[in-house]
């Protein structure tokens, strides 16, 4: 039994790093997404400055 239960917990940890890494790796890309949109958004601007009102 003992190997079953080293075997629970060594998956639970295993499943607990992946969950943190996925939350890390989540919130980066929302910063470059972010990042990204603010670049566009510039560029946009830099070519049509006064809009085109679509």
């Amino acid at each position: 039994m003992e190997g079953r239960a080293a075997a629970r917990r060594a998956a639970a940890l295993t499943m607990r790093a992946a969950l943190i890494y996925l939350h890390t790796e989540n919130g980066r890309d929302q910063m470059i997404a972010d990042g990204m949109g603010r670049l566009a958004e510039a560029a946009l601007k830099k070519e049509n400055p006064q809009g085109s009102g679509t």
